[in-house]
């Protein structure tokens, strides 16, 4: 009886299992990422020290842009208020001062041009009239001396008299003016910024969105800076993963891919990729031989959902399939 041919049997078994070997485990493996949901928050301080007065919103509600979310009280910003409208007016009455004269100064003046015109005429006549005596040699050299001089003064008299009413009519120098209007800007900018600063003791919503936290608390005085609101935009919600890079295969932004929300009773969600950024050194995998390993970057993938889910929360986990070549 012949023995059957074994050995070929057995080389033809082995070629089978190692490509089925080789088939599966160039298939790539699938594993299970695990991210969070978060969203834009914003921390709402007030610029200046007050007391709170009264809050409007609370923890939960939902505000819009603009919106009141509390009043401070500041008594000493509303006395620097006062101070500066005081001082505005100061600078205001001041500088009308300087720009105007009183009417009893210009009517004075008025009546010393008029006097001042009126013994010009005098003088004139008198001179005109010993001016043509002199010629026919009746008048003395000293007399027609004495009344060209008073005629001389006379014009002298009526331009300084005309100087004055101009002087009394302008008002004060040129130099005087521009002081008293630098003096009335600087009042009305230190109060623009007084006002400013009384404007932040009404605090309001930089962004639509719903209320997280308060720590504002009605007659406690707080710091500048102080957070008082933390409000959470509902309407910019994004997923982030951590994927070490081995993991990231070809993936690039704009991607496409589909999560599952466990909170949503595993609701599936389609995303797309919007940022990759390596993060620190801290979030690296470590090799853990001495040769033939090397440590490896993580990466954070950000993914925002196609369409708006109704129901996400910041703080939610967010799972996902992925396809991995290692």
């Amino acid at each position: 009886m012949r023995k059957k041919p074994f050995l070929p049997m057995l080389i033809t078994i082995a070629i089978i299992a190692i490509i089925v070997i080789c088939y599966y485990t160039s298939q790539p493996k699938t594993i299970f990422l695990q991210g969070e949901i978060e969203s834009n928050r914003v921390d709402v301080a007030a610029r200046v020290q007050g007391r709170v007065t009264q809050f409007n919103v609370d923890v939960g509600d939902n505000v819009k842009q603009g919106d009141t979310l509390l009043i401070l009280s500041s008594p000493a910003l509303q006395a620097q208020l006062n101070a500066a409208k005081a001082q505005l007016n100061v600078s205001l009455a001041s500088r009308d001062n300087t720009y105007s004269t009183r009417p009893e100064t210009i009517e004075v003046q008025k009546a010393q041009l008029e006097k001042a015109e009126s013994d010009l005429v005098l003088a004139k006549s008198s001179y005109d009239r010993v001016n043509s005596l002199a010629k026919n040699g009746t008048v003395s050299k000293q007399n027609y001396d004495e009344s060209f001089n008073q005629y001389q003064a006379a014009i002298k008299a009526r331009d300084a008299a005309k100087a004055n009413l101009e002087l009394a009519q302008n008002g004060s120098s040129l130099e005087q003016k521009k002081l008293a209007d630098a003096q009335v800007e600087q009042a009305i900018a230190s109060l623009s910024q007084v006002k400013t600063d009384v404007d932040e003791l009404t605090l309001v919503s930089p962004i639509s969105g719903q209320i997280t936290t308060r720590i504002a608390e009605v007659g406690q005085l707080y710091s500048p800076g102080t957070p008082l609101y933390s409000i959470i935009d509902l309407n910019d919600i994004w997923f982030t993963f951590n994927v070490r890079e081995d993991l990231l295969g070809s993936l690039k932004v704009g991607d496409k891919f589909d999560v599952e929300i466990p909170a949503l009773n595993n609701k599936k969600v389609t995303v797309k990729v919007t940022v990759l950024n390596a993060l620190g050194q801290y979030a690296n995998w470590q090799a853990t031989k001495a040769t033939g390993d090397f440590d490896l970057k993580t990466f954070e993938m950000r993914v925002k959902p196609i369409n708006k889910i109704e129901g996400l929360r910041p703080g939610m986990s967010v799972t996902t399939k992925w396809k991995s070549h290692n």
